[in-house]
């Protein structure tokens, strides 16, 4: 059975269909999903108009219960959505149960948001007259969603969108298609109206660059890469549609002298090898001052050499296998560039034969690297990770912040002055102190510098900036006698 797109308020066949497997098992195979024409795209971007234009006349309380409902369902069913988004993305069991519960909270805080739209209100600087500022909707909104987290990273960018009264077209991620259509389906049989939230599935050659182009479009929130994210910035200016990106990420995690040696370790493997690596908060450097730097490097590759690597769904897992055959020949590549620099690869960083056919990988480290390497300049998303070597947390400091990106950014210490200075000096949109450069907490702003954010941020409060504009009004109440 091919599963459909949701198009105008209707599930609909497409023009063809992709088939989606198991990276833990490539003989279970998952489904076929629909690729959404481009007609079928023109007519549920027509519809969203005037279904947006319906919901922006919905009462508060009555978004509040729609967002409600569709969080409480995730956060309900997240065992059973979990167990698929595990078996179609290849992160294990516990991760994915967590993503799609945490899903379920975003859409709990954007339904309370719901009730907090309150505008401000002054006097003119002319006698007489008051000021009215409030924000409204701003239309119709493209989100343009990644496989790495397929329901986290799509409902931080869906909810807001709809608790600020907008419609939806959402293109989701064709290797992670199965997350897709369920959380559709939750958001499609609320009380919303017909066609303000509309499934896409489709390449991003023909169906995304079809939506990024559209003068239909009002903004566009991306989560991608670089490239791909400067692609949708062109095209977005033709229409001066407004964008908010999030892109690659090269995150540094500075391990001083003074700090909890178990803990550093602990913090540098979760974050480089939780989800495989596959996250742009992923610690892919480990900057180490060199009086801690042989003791954490014997704990380090101990530790990656112990992690369990299985199927998704196998009690005990710890990382499962890299999402596709094109991500895991990228991954082996940074592997060879990595020796071919000069690195040393400590452990890892080559595939795995299990007992299932999988895209297995074992989780590498490299040593003895420099900043200047491209395994240390270029986001490789994979189960690798590099120390880097120096002598004073000056030069850690520098070495942090002598990338393009600028994401997340973490220090292990426990000197209160260097975590003060590190947190103020940081060129990161995200500091960690003696926590991992992963995970975040979703009411409050998340975003980066450089070449890992473009537009306003997203979650918390924050969002409100890009999926709404801005209205001032003057009023003058005339003479009252």
């Amino acid at each position: 059975m091919t599963q459909l797109n949701l198009i105008s308020g209707d599930w609909l066949a497409g023009e063809s269909e992709i088939e989606n497997r198991n990276p833990s098992d490539l003989s279970d195979l998952i489904g076929h999903f629909a690729q959404a024409s481009s007609e079928q795209l023109e007519a549920t971007l027509v519809q969203a108009r005037v279904a947006q234009a319906e919901w922006a006349t919905y009462g508060l309380e009555r978004k509040q219960a729609v967002l409600n409902a569709i969080g409480n369902e995730l956060m309900a069913r997240s065992e059973e959505l979990g167990t698929l988004l595990a078996r179609e993305e290849g992160k294990p069991l516990a991760e994915g149960k967590g993503e799609v519960f945490r899903a379920g909270q975003f859409f709990t805080y954007y339904a309370a948001e719901c009730l907090r739209q309150i505008g401000e209100n002054s006097d003119s600087v002319r006698a007489g007259i008051e000021v009215d500022v409030r924000r409204e909707p701003i239309g119709t909104v493209a989100i343009i969603s990644p496989w790495n987290f397929p329901t986290a990273t799509a409902s931080w960018k869906i909810a807001p969108a709809l608790c600020y009264g907008n419609a939806v077209v959402w293109k989701p991620a064709n290797i992670t298609p199965a997350s897709a259509v369920a959380l559709t389906e939750i958001i499609a049989k609320q009380d919303i109206p017909k066609g303000l939230f509309s499934l896409v599935m489709g390449s991003g050659r023909a169906i995304g660059q079809q939506l990024v182009e559209s003068p239909m479009i009002d903004a566009i929130s991306f989560t991608g890469s670089v490239p791909v994210g400067k692609g949708i910035a062109t095209a977005a200016i033709q229409n001066l549609t407004k964008v908010q990106m999030e892109m690659g990420s090269k995150n540094a995690l500075a391990v001083m002298d003074d700090a909890d040696l178990d803990l550093a370790v602990s913090l540098a493997l979760g974050g480089a090898f939780g989800s495989t690596g596959q996250k742009c908060t992923a610690s892919s450097r480990l900057v180490v001052h060199a009086g801690i730097h042989d003791a954490f490097v014997d704990k380090l590759v101990a530790g990656a050499q112990a992690m369990k690597v299985g199927h998704a769904l196998e009690d005990g897992t710890q990382m499962g296998p890299v999402v596709s055959q094109q991500q895991l020949t990228e991954n082996l590549a940074y592997v060879d560039l990595g020796k071919s620099e000069g690195a040393e690869l400590a452990c890892g960083g080559a595939r795995l034969d299990m007992p299932h056919d999988g895209f297995y990988m074992s989780p590498g480290v490299f040593l003895n690297t420099r900043n200047d390497m491209r395994i240390n300049r270029e986001e490789m998303f994979a189960p690798l990770t590099s120390v880097i070597k120096v002598g004073s947390y000056d030069e850690a400091l520098s070495v942090v912040n002598d990338t393009n990106f600028g994401l997340t950014s973490g220090i292990v210490t426990q000197s209160l002055a260097r975590a003060t200075h590190f947190r103020r000096n940081a060129r990161t949109g995200v500091v960690t102190v003696n926590l991992p450069t992963a995970g975040t907490d979703y009411h409050v702003p998340f975003g980066g510098r450089g070449d890992s954010s473009y537009g306003p941020r997203e979650q918390g409060k924050a969002a409100a900036e890009f999926y709404t504009t801005v209205k001032t009004a003057y009023i003058s109440a005339g003479d009252p006698v």
